[in-house]
């Protein structure tokens, strides 16, 4: 692999000042997508409508042929099929799902890459094989560290040619919320969701749930590829390597309230009550407050928490906001968890626009009823 120069695989960058949207950013956005708000309504989020971020190409493969390899420091390498991973154990996690970018075309400067304002979520039930009872059967050797995990989509990034790969820690890897993956919401993952098998990683950002699986690796020394060493790090420095994205970050999105404009999406709504509702989640802890703001954050407000779905599901919310002025609002909404992260109000910048979970804004019109 190699020899893919800047003219097809560019450096990263940052937008310049007053830069609009790329063309390479209008082709990112046409292949992904994020979950319009509106879905916000529902506990699952439907099928089709659940974000998506590929970063190659969706790639075919034949599930009758289709074998995972599980290899490396292990004392039992395995080879195993679709209907060997059906008749094997399974369970089933409520999870939600983020994308480590969510938010990027919000910063000043922009990382140029994947343009996601808020709508990079979902949430679904999957179920799978615990991936700690198949490291279990392989029995890692003494010295075992991480593990890696490679996906059959294959393209370049910043000039590397690589298969997608992500690795975690042996201890992460075993826990017994990890699953392999083969169903979505009750039925066969669709091929845009890693068909035939996927990763899922409660509480992590969506980078570490690998799609398209085709190989486990156990390995004795820290997994170095690229998408764990160079993409998906916190840093603010160009020389400075950061530290890792793992776990998401708290953050509520309020369901636009009313109807919107078109183009600017601006919501209309007429003076009364108004019930807002939204989701809440964190990676890190149970989400036991949302605040929410009709002034752009200048005041705030306790929600009503509606009942958990589970410990890796966003939790929804409500309140009642009774307006008796026309004008323009801007609504936000906050969560904290039970560990005491919060959301902060304004972005907290780092060069790849990474678990940024500053708080949403919508732009709402009251018009005389």
């Amino acid at each position: 692999m190699g020899g893919i120069d800047e003219s097809v695989s560019p450096r990263a960058r940052l937008a310049a000042e007053d830069e609009g949207i790329t063309l390479d950013e209008l082709r990112l956005a046409t292949r992904n997508r994020g979950m319009p708000l509106e879905m916000l309504d529902h506990d699952l989020t439907p099928d089709g409508l659940h974000y998506l971020l590929v970063h190659y190409d969706i790639p075919t493969v034949d599930p009758s042929a289709w074998r995972l390899q599980v290899d490396g420091h292990v004392h039992q390498p395995l080879s195993l099929g679709l209907a060997e991973l059906h008749d094997r154990a399974h369970v089933t996690h409520t999870v939600t799902m983020e994308c480590a970018g969510n938010g990027r075309a919000r910063l000043q400067p922009r990382p140029i890459s994947q343009p996601w304002l808020d709508e990079a979520v979902g949430t679904a039930a999957w179920t799978g094989v615990p991936l700690a009872a198949v490291l279990a059967e392989a029995r890692p050797r003494q010295g075992a560290v991480d593990v890696a995990f490679t996906g059959a989509d294959h393209g370049v990034e910043r000039g590397v040619e690589q298969d997608y790969q992500r690795g975690l820690s042996l201890d992460a890897a075993s826990s017994p919320e990890v699953l392999l993956a083969h169903t979505m919401n009750g039925l066969p993952l669709p091929p845009q969701h890693g068909a035939p098998l996927r990763l899922i990683v409660p509480g992590w950002y969506g980078m570490a749930q690998v799609k398209w699986l085709t190989r486990i690796t156990v390995l004795d020394r820290a997994f170095d590829g690229y998408q764990n060493v160079t993409a998906y790090r916190i840093s603010t420095d160009p020389d400075d390597r950061g530290r890792p994205v793992t776990r998401i970050q708290p953050r509520a999105l309020l369901r636009p309230p009313g109807f919107p404009d078109f183009q600017t999406r601006t919501r209309v709504l007429d003076v009364g009550r108004h019930r807002l509702t939204g989701r809440a989640w964190s990676g890190l802890a149970t989400v036991d407050r949302v605040e929410v703001s009709v002034d752009g954050g200048s005041t705030w407000s306790d929600a009503d928490l509606d009942p958990p779905l589970g410990r890796f599901a966003w939790r929804g919310w409500h309140w009642t906001w009774s307006v008796d002025r026309p004008g323009r609002y801007e609504l936000c909404a906050r969560a904290s968890d039970a560990d005491g992260n919060t959301q902060p109000l304004e972005q907290r910048w780092n060069r790849q626009a990474m678990a940024n979970n500053h708080v949403q804004r919508v732009a709402v019109s009251v018009r005389p009823a």
